[in-house]
């Protein structure tokens, strides 16, 4: 026993000793309990939503309110042009357009019922469907108010027809498996890069490379080039498998699709190379990468849960994660059949993300000269 306890002691103090290693243990789950237990929740806030009202009427307008005070739907835009309200859904600045007709108040008085038109942005996923029963739920309420001024003796209502945009079939996967492209490409690209560097750096063979006449770029490109022909063999695999098995609808340039893929594959190798080197083994590589860049990555990009129902604070820190970028990418590129005409604010951020990131990498990367 007192031998065991004398080599669990020499363990103790080894994990104590490396700062990196305590980090992981002792910081890393406090701060991801903070920031995750907020992002990690399908409740509706904000949602981004126009309104096309061809009534402008108290009614109308008091329907607007109602739907504005419940904090579940950020009015942007008020229109009277459904051109406009569909080019919202298509960028993706709207996840609900909310349509009503020019006779609303004046059917509901004639009649006590009357009708309006939801139109779902469904590439959403199942927060389409959430929105939706959330937005029901308030006209119905609304309608319930209209009651006694109107006849106590009958109940007013306010139909509500929906059209699911981009996703008709609300079909969980055609969501899905865009999303776990972006995934599976993420994690291809950044964990087998550092955890790789890192295990030639662990055995030495790095230091003997850093040590003939090759330039730091000649080096740093000859270890990256095999991993990022590795990931984009990876997104042409999984979007056939995603277009022929799945079904998954491919509306939009394939030849767009493989060049964004390319520049994120280059923003996952950047991220990959500068884990290495704040990684002496393969453990604190594959550590560092999966719990303070992979997770937190994963689940505050939008590829689980809605960004907009986020905390504002955290929602300022998405915008500091690649992942968010080319998710809007592809998910637009696959279901909404868009091009770089709206997507280019992503692209634009996915490559200067890039170029930060594969900078601060190769600046960290030191060569010794030969």
């Amino acid at each position: 026993m007192r031998r065991i306890l004398f080599l669990a002691h020499a363990e103790f103090l080894h994990v104590v000793r490396d700062r990196a290693t305590l980090a992981q243990i002792l910081v890393l789950p406090v701060v991801q309990l903070l920031v995750l237990a907020n992002a990690a929740t399908f409740q509706i806030r904000n949602t981004p939503t126009t309104i096309v009202d061809l009534d402008r009427t108290g009614m109308s307008r008091g329907l607007v309110s109602r739907l504005a005070a419940t904090g579940r739907f950020d009015v942007r835009n008020v229109s009277s042009s459904f051109d406009s309200a569909d080019e919202d859904l298509l960028s993706g600045a709207a996840v609900l357009v909310v349509a009503i007709p020019h006779d609303f108040e004046a059917s509901i008085v004639r009649t006590g019922a009357g009708s309006i038109a939801f139109s779902v942005d469904a590439a959403k996923g199942s927060t389409a469907g959430i929105v939706q029963a959330y937005a029901a739920r308030v006209v119905a309420d609304y309608a319930n108010e209209l009651t006694p001024p109107l006849a106590r003796a009958r109940k007013s209502q306010i139909e509500v027809r929906v059209r699911s945009w981009y996703n008709q079939s609300m079909d969980y996967r055609i969501y899905m498996v865009p999303g776990i492209l972006v995934g599976l490409v993420t994690i291809i690209g950044t964990l087998l890069t550092a955890q790789n560097i890192a295990r030639e750096k662990e055995l030495g063979t790095l230091e003997q490379l850093n040590v003939t006449p090759l330039r730091r770029w000649e080096l740093i490109v000859g270890k990256l080039l095999p991993y990022g022909v590795i990931a984009l063999v990876d997104v042409l695999l999984v979007t056939a498998v995603a277009v022929f098995w799945f079904e998954v609808p491919l509306r939009g340039s394939f030849a767009l699709l493989v060049a964004m893929s390319l520049v994120y594959v280059i923003c996952t190798l950047g991220l990959g190379l500068f884990i290495s080197t704040i990684s002496d083994t393969q453990q604190q590589a594959m550590m560092t990468a999966t719990f303070f860049f992979l997770t937190p990555m994963i689940y505050l990009s939008g590829f689980i849960f809605p960004i907009e129902n986020m905390p504002p604070v955290i929602q300022l820190f998405t915008y500091l994660i690649p992942l968010r970028y080319f998710l809007v990418i592809v998910r637009g590129i696959f279901l909404k059949g868009i091009g770089l005409d709206l997507l280019w604010p992503q692209a634009a951020a996915l490559a200067a993300w890039g170029v930060v990131v594969l900078s601060l990498a190769v600046t960290r990367s030191r060569k010794r000269a030969a």
